[in-house]
């Protein structure tokens, strides 16, 4: 049997062949939203297993597993390393028709040249080999990055964060990786949640001010935007299960501010308004130091009380959310910033792909900045839509709705630093859309306006949209 990963893989005609090889193969890394640990870049890690590579962390795999009957032990337990791969070798077999068989087989074939299907049979020697590389210098953390032809990295970090981690990456001479931190302040958003009262207090600490109002309040937010900004960072997340908006009065914004400081629970409709009032407030900000923001949004989360309970959060208990309405509370927002002055450029990621057409056709109401081009994104298929399937919904929507030629591309939203695989798995995927397209006659086999296509979504649109040098 020949390899299932080979030159070709998801490459169903010659026109997606040559755009695959000829432009998109080649093209640089810009990963401008995961979840990697800037401690492990900064500290170099090395693994002692592929386990510890590639299964810690790795929810997308566990939930795999729990499917397929496999003891919580052998998942996030107290199973060894080597147990807990045999374990996913054992499940591997089952995930066909989902990526997670995908990107099994193009990882191990990418950085291990492992060219067999994994399987309980051969799980041992393929450990073993696995185990064996890593301990070369090239598998450290900073060489799985390099041989990655990453440029930029932009990892998710706390507003209280001191970011010392970034300041040491920068120290590191034969890594010429930009590793940026992005501001996330989900938890001073989320007024309800018992997360908020120790935020505010984090806060208050590393800002060296206590806030009664909230004003104050807002204000440290912006103290930490700079912090941020002056640490190099130009870009935001904002994580939301649904997008909040309601008309507030200035008058009433320090009393909800205090409710929650004391841990009381406010209404749903002052949580909105406080919501709002942050947003607004944070996307001036933004726009004022030429950061990106990004959104987030249709994650229901922690639905497994009993798992939740046992293991916290962030272990593959969360799935897709829908919300009553999207549109309205939407394009009021952006509507809200823009009446301001205050619309920064913007990347809008929905997990629930009903909202496609929906999302696709919202941004065009606010591409109003001339020399903008793409200024309010669509953002790449997100989480549980980052599948072969979910990516041509995203990219058909985008392309049906607004102007898929100023795309940014695609991100790694992974904890894993061998998840840039999926850089690969999108572009295949893209040209493969691209390549069917042409064969079918529906756009010209123009090959300058094929190769600017697909260049700049694969990596110059992302390089010219953030505002961050890369060489």
């Amino acid at each position: 049997m020949g390899s299932f990963i080979h030159d070709n893989f998801m490459l169903n005609n010659k026109t997606a062949v040559d755009l695959y090889h000829n432009y998109a193969e080649k093209m640089p890394i810009y990963d401008y939203h995961c979840h990697l640990s800037p401690k492990e870049i900064a500290e170099n890690l090395r693994f002692n297993t592929i386990t510890e590579l590639w299964l810690a962390g790795d929810h997308y795999k566990w939930r795999g597993m729990r499917a397929n009957g496999i003891d919580e032990r052998f998942i996030t337990g107290d199973a060894s390393d080597e147990e807990k791969f045999q374990a996913w070798a054992k499940t591997v077999p089952n995930t066909i028709g989902n990526a997670l068989y995908h990107w099994t087989h193009i990882e191990l074939k990418k950085y291990f040249g492992v060219d067999e299907l994994l399987n309980e049979n051969n799980w041992k020697k393929v450990y073993d080999h696995c185990n064996e590389l890593l301990k070369q210098d090239d598998y450290s953390v900073q060489g799985l990055i390099k041989r990655s032809n990453v440029k930029v990295i932009c990892t998710t970090d706390d507003p209280t964060d001191d970011l010392q981690y970034h300041d040491q990456i920068k120290q590191i001479k034969d890594f010429d990786v930009k590793v940026l931190p992005t501001f996330r302040p989900d938890k001073g958003l989320e007024i309800n949640k018992e997360t908020f009262v120790d935020f505010v207090n984090k806060l208050e600490k590393v800002t060296n001010k206590t806030f009664s109002t909230f004003a104050e309040y807002s204000q440290a937010l912006e103290e930490r935007v700079q912090y941020f900004h002056d640490k190099g960072g130009r870009i935001s997340d904002h994580g939301l299960a649904d997008i909040p908006f309601a008309a507030f009065d200035e008058g009433e914004l320090d009393g909800i501010f205090q409710a929650g400081r004391n841990g009381d629970q406010v209404s749903l409709e002052d949580e909105k308004k406080f919501k709002t009032a942050i947003l607004l407030f944070l996307a001036k900000c933004y726009k004022k130091r030429d950061w990106a923001m990004q959104i987030h949004f249709g994650a229901i989360r922690n639905n497994n009380l009993k798992m939740f309970k046992r293991l916290g959060p962030d272990v593959g208990f969360d799935s897709i959310n829908d919300q009553g309405e999207v549109a309205p509370p939407l394009n009021a927002l952006l509507n809200a910033f823009d009446l301001e002055d205050s619309l920064p450029k913007m990347i809008i990621y929905n997990l629930n792909p009903v909202y496609n057409d929906l999302i696709g056709s919202t941004i065009q109401n606010f591409q109003t900045e001339a020399g903008v081009p793409g200024k309010i994104q669509f953002g790449s298929g997100w989480w549980f839509n980052d599948t072969k399937p979910g990516m041509i919904r995203q990219l058909s929507s985008l392309a049906d709705q607004a102007l898929l030629a100023h795309f940014v591309g695609m991100l790694t939203d992974s904890r894993s630093f061998i998840s840039y695989s999926r850089h690969e798995y999108f572009r295949r995927v893209l040209c493969n859309l691209v390549g069917t397209w042409v064969e079918d006659g529906e756009i010209p086999n123009d090959q300058a306006l094929l190769q600017t296509l697909i260049e700049n979504i694969c990596y110059n649109n992302a390089k010219n949209y953030f505002s961050i040098d890369v060489n």
